[in-house]
């Protein structure tokens, strides 16, 4: 099998699908798995700004610099590019699914339908809501990010 891919989708891409996107990168690496990762969002208000300053607080505070992303939108090219695409929510998954072009063959599911008790649950939007919100993304994504290294590397 080639590389694998994963990309990470939240409506924005400057909150959740970049937290996410670093807690993966960071299990993939202590994992030992060569594999594809990136983030995106559904939607094109944020392309090219850095991620949410409360989000980057959040990952340096776990020892991640995530100053150097910048938001992308999801594109056509991502459905063949990504084996796995993980939605924080069920409307970008909703979204996801129909923009996905015919033949594609990117694996579409939640987030936290990798994380056994967490099926259907979406990823909390800390958007809108005080600085402690991006403490508790941290952390389910921080959890999906170790069972998704866990199953991708067969433990």
């Amino acid at each position: 099998m080639n590389q694998a891919a994963v990309l990470f989708v939240c409506l924005g891409n400057i909150c959740r699908s970049p937290l996410a996107e670093a807690a993966f990168r960071r299990e993939a690496k202590a994992a030992g798995l060569e594999i594809l990762i990136d983030s995106a969002g559904t939607g094109d208000w944020h392309v090219g700004r850095p991620p949410d300053p409360r989000a980057r607080a959040e990952a340096l505070r776990h020892g991640i610099d995530i100053s150097a992303y910048r938001a992308r939108q999801v594109d056509l090219e991502d459905f063949h590019r990504f084996d796995h695409i993980l939605a924080a929510d069920h409307q970008n998954l909703a979204d996801l699914r129909a923009m996905a072009p015919p033949g594609s063959g990117a694996v579409l599911s939640l987030l936290l339908d990798h994380v056994e008790g967490f099926e259907g649950q979406a990823v909390a939007d800390p958007y809108f809501g005080e600085v402690g919100g991006f403490a508790q993304t941290w952390r389910q994504v921080s959890m999906a990010a170790r069972t998704l290294a866990e199953k991708l590397s067969g433990s």
